[in-house]
């Protein structure tokens, strides 16, 4: 049986993560990208238990109460976490979890789950990062200093990753996260 593994990919804003990581499923059979827990209301278009699982702040604090979060924090007077449940038991069939979050939270797994791997996605620099954020013209000017803040704070800690991949060429960096993501999922579990 191939063997089941977590993955935890963590960059800035505007560093490519989620085009990259819906590229890597596209490319690596028995892939899936973990879903997180909210207390926030839906937004139109989004399907529970597709988008997020949606709680209330009383089911959250209960879950997180039995450690059933492998992370989680409240961000916009909101609770957001990773359901400890649906990533072993997708590891256990053999799956290849993919686990998109920002660097606290990344930190936050690697101590519940010291047995994932950390993958860090970053720009090629900090100007080209400002240009991107720049070039999607969809945020003002004062939240795109705030993420180029925050994109340094993120850099500072790229190094407690296990791997850094710099996406300056898309598919350059797609086929870095595959093969790193191979490596693993390919080594076979013992039976027993």
């Amino acid at each position: 049986m191939q063997k089941g593994n977590l993955f935890v990919i963590s960059g800035p804003s505007g560093a490519g993560k989620g085009t990259l990581v819906a590229r890597l499923i596209e490319r690596i059979p028995n892939t899936w990208l973990s879903i997180s827990a909210t207390t926030r209301e839906p937004r139109p278009g989004e399907i529970p238990g597709i988008h997020y699982f949606f709680m209330t702040d009383s089911e959250f604090k209960t879950l997180a109460d039995a450690h059933g979060f492998l992370e989680w924090a409240r961000v916009h007077d909101h609770y957001y976490g990773t359901p400890r449940s649906h990533i072993e038991e997708h590891i256990a069939n053999g799956d290849q979890v993919i686990l998109e979050i920002d660097v606290q939270g990344a930190l936050q797994v690697r101590r519940a789950m010291p047995e994932c791997h950390l993958i860090f996605v970053e720009p090629p620099s900090l100007e080209e990062l400002e240009s991107r954020l720049r070039g999607r013209a969809t945020e003002p000017e004062d939240v795109i200093l705030s993420r180029l803040k925050t994109a340094e704070v993120e850099l500072s800690h790229k190094m407690e990753y296990d791997y850094q991949v710099v996406n300056d060429d898309l598919d350059q960096a797609t086929q870095d996260l595959v093969d790193i993501i191979t490596r693993y999922a390919n080594t076979k579990e013992e039976v027993r």
